[in-house]
């Protein structure tokens, strides 16, 4: 027994050393600059990034770039491929992983205005004809079944990643409320985990062929009535068991903002490699990271390895929160300022272990 009483505060101290550790990702979400924001984009990427110990930028592209094979999708304020090429250098430079994304499946709409492969392929919408100004829904969706949808997707993701010189591709895929509608001839009557499923599949494999990762949002997995957590950061609308069906090397970025709802942990014991994702409630952020921390201190070598780490998020657009972070521009919002603290002390608390 006194060999016992000695080793145990030994393993618990040894335990929450290894909790501390350095995180393998501590990364932040953007949407990409505009054009006139590239000096402002080059010296966040140069000086901010490194200064606060960040080593990963998902930079949310979507149709926002001078798409060669594709012009049609091509919406306002979009980068070169030159200028994509330049924020690529720069992260390398900066020792930060730089990961493109265009947003998938859903999220093709926001209010009266439709996003680039939609209003150049109407053929492609899930509701072809439906909701005039999109009144009614949140956000249109492509249908996952038309035979000649990935010939223009896989194009336009080749080129991005191509461009960014990445190793990995996060293909979004959040809040997909319209999937397996009525109105969808190749979709209705079908099951919408299936097609959920069937979609990442279609999408992982492109990558994989071409030896690159898939990252993506994870509230579709997510039980959303038998958790609580409601329909927004989970789902109701009967996704949740294509996590089941979907490849084991998918990254979830797995996003709560109000609440540090212990999800990251369930993706983990399913098998997956999982970041947290917190956005501008700076409690919120630290809880994540204490679960995080957590179970690589207390749990197996797998579960360790599969949490990897943080990924805050911003929402206020590019510019916006990179001035309100240099305390520049005009005076910031309410949530770019949130946003901009929840990154400052989140990440000054990754730092600590370092």
């Amino acid at each position: 027994m006194t060999l016992l009483r000695r080793f145990i505060p030994l393993w618990f101290a040894f335990a929450a050393l290894a909790g501390a550790q350095p995180l393998p990702v501590r990364g932040i979400h953007l949407p990409a600059p505009k054009p006139e924001d590239m000096p402002l984009a080059l010296r966040f990427i140069q000086e901010a990034l490194p200064k606060e110990g960040a080593n990963l930028l998902i930079l949310e592209f979507n149709y926002h770039v001078r798409y060669a094979s594709h012009p049609e999708v091509v919406d306002a304020d979009a980068l070169s491929l030159d200028q994509v090429r330049e924020l690529a250098a720069a992260c390398r430079a900066a020792n930060v992983r730089l990961i493109p994304m265009i947003n998938l499946l859903g999220h093709q709409s926001w209010a009266k205005t439709t996003f680039g492969l939609l209003r150049s392929h109407p053929e492609f919408d899930e509701t072809e004809g439906k909701y005039p100004d999109n009144q009614g829904i949140y956000c249109r969706s492509y249908c996952p079944l038309h035979p000649r949808l990935h010939a223009v997707l896989f194009d336009l993701i080749d080129e991005l990643v191509d461009a960014a010189g990445a190793d990995a591709f996060h293909a979004g895929m959040d809040e997909v409320f319209l999937l397996g509608e009525a109105d969808c001839p190749r979709c209705r009557g079908k099951n919408r985990a299936e097609l959920f499923a069937g979609e990442v599949q279609a999408v992982h494999d492109h990558l994989a062929a071409r030896g690159k990762e898939m990252w993506m949002w994870g509230d579709r997995f997510i039980d959303g009535v038998e958790t609580g957590i409601g329909k927004w950061e989970a789902s109701e609308n009967q996704t949740e068991p294509a996590l089941r069906l979907i490849p084991k090397d998918v990254v979830i970025t797995d996003w709560h903002y109000e609440q540090a709802h212990p999800t990251a942990a369930h993706f983990a014991l399913s098998g997956f490699r999982v970041v947290s994702s917190p956005w501008r409630k700076t409690s919120v952020a630290l809880a994540q990271l204490a679960q995080i921390r957590d179970v690589r201190a207390h749990s197996t070598a797998k579960n360790r390895d599969r949490m990897l780490g943080m990924l805050h998020t911003t929402w206020v657009g590019f510019a916006p929160f990179v001035q309100a972070y240099f305390k520049e521009g005009p005076p910031p919002g309410v949530e770019a300022s949130e946003s901009v603290q929840c990154f400052r002390e989140l990440f000054r608390e990754l730092r600590s272990s370092r």
